[in-house]
């Protein structure tokens, strides 16, 4: 079979058109919900809000009644009871070896994240015997989707800072700390966020690896040629990701601090736009040399998509600026790691017509081809 550009298709591009066409139902992140729980001081009981996706919630409880494909806030209310008790089932608390009883300390709400409408639970959870350790599993979606995570801040007795904690399939039950999160158990926790936020945000991979496919390859005649030096390419490289660095740095801390805040949608739109473009202009060689002003530029705008995830996550108050430090920092480890993984490998399939022909511009006719779409569902929400 013949493809664009002269190329037959070869078993890696047809595993990397996969991996592309696997990520397009998953434009932005996996499923997630989000906690925030609270332990009184000298108290026994838990303050519990619980944010979940009502995709997520429609998909288990079909609460889609007239199946019109719309949710309404009836629908949601009318079902307040059962959603609280599939919840709470999934959801163990346990102090001294005894499990915790649940109440509601609030009626059913709904809010809105950076990825939709999400169902919020008030709950009280009552541990007697707190003092001598408490317990969390957390099993809620697991028998459908293997990948949802709980995202976790928990505020142990007389603490301020939160102590993030991330439910998964394989870290189902955990301990809860009792002495509030020192600093570096803060920074720790939002650097691994950071990192994770990244390897699990294709849209911002996508642009990245967009800007740096050309790296290791130098425009003469109107024709790619590989480059002659790795130290070059290693230049090239660190250009293009310090300025994506500092520019999303920017947005991101005055994002999260509240000093600038742009519509979601706006913002999402606007990242598929900038993985189309970047993706594009390696068709075209339209921006060459100065591939570090785009990235710079786009970079802006992704801040504020790294912003939004950040606050779906939670900022304590009491360590702000220790948060916004460690996941900004766990945002840049985890990109270095890529471009680690990346670098040599394209350095040594530079000279090659897969690398230049098959990678450089039938990928990125992939890759611009499925952010368009993301393009089309974030700007007419579909």
């Amino acid at each position: 079979m013949r493809y664009p550009f002269g190329l037959s298709l070869s078993k890696p591009l047809l595993a990397f058109a996969a991996l592309l066409l696997a990520t397009a139902a998953h434009a932005h992140k996996p499923s997630d919900s989000y906690l925030t729980m609270r332990a009184t001081e000298g108290g026994t009981d838990i303050t519990v809000r619980w944010d979940i996706a009502l995709r997520d919630l429609d998909y288990v409880l079909q609460l889609d009644r007239d199946n019109n494909g719309e949710l309404t806030w009836g629908e949601v209310r009318q079902r307040e009871a059962e959603i609280t008790k599939y919840t709470t089932e999934r959801l163990a608390l346990a102090a001294a070896g005894k499990p915790c009883g649940w109440d509601a300390a609030a009626p059913l709400q709904l809010d809105h994240h950076s990825d939709g409408t999400y169902a919020v639970l008030s709950l009280v959870a009552h541990c007697p015997g707190l003092e001598t350790g408490l317990k969390a599993k957390y099993i809620l979606f697991a028998d459908v989707d293997p990948t949802h995570r709980g995202l976790v801040q928990w505020i142990a007795p007389g603490g301020i800072a939160a102590q993030a904690l991330i439910f998964g399939t394989d870290t189902a039950e955990q301990a809860l700390a009792l002495q509030p999160a020192s600093a570096w158990v803060t920074l720790k926790q939002y650097i691994v966020d950071g990192v994770w936020h990244i390897w699990i945000g294709y849209d911002h991979i996508l642009f990245l690896l967009s800007l740096l496919l050309p790296a290791v390859l130098v425009r003469k005649d109107g024709v790619w040629t590989g480059a002659s030096s790795f130290r070059g390419a290693l230049v090239e490289v660190l250009k293009v990701v310090t300025a994506f660095t500092l520019a999303h740095s920017i947005t991101l801390s005055l994002a999260a601090l509240g000093i600038i805040s742009l519509p979601s949608r706006l913002v999402e739109s606007a990242i598929a736009a900038s993985v189309v473009f970047a993706a594009l202009n390696n068709l075209r060689g339209t921006i060459e040399s100065k591939r570090w002003v785009m990235a710079f530029a786009f970079g802006l705008i992704h801040g504020f998509g790294f912003a939004s995830v950040l606050a779906d996550l939670g900022l304590p108050q009491g360590a702000l600026v220790l948060a916004l430090v460690g996941f900004n920092a766990g945002v840049e480890i985890g990109q270095l790691a890529i471009v680690a993984v990346f670098l040599p490998v394209a350095f040594a399939l530079r000279g090659t017509k897969f690398y230049r022909v098959g990678v450089l511009k039938a990928g990125s006719v992939l890759v611009a081809i499925l952010a368009g779409w993301w393009l089309l569902q974030r700007m007419f929400d579909l």
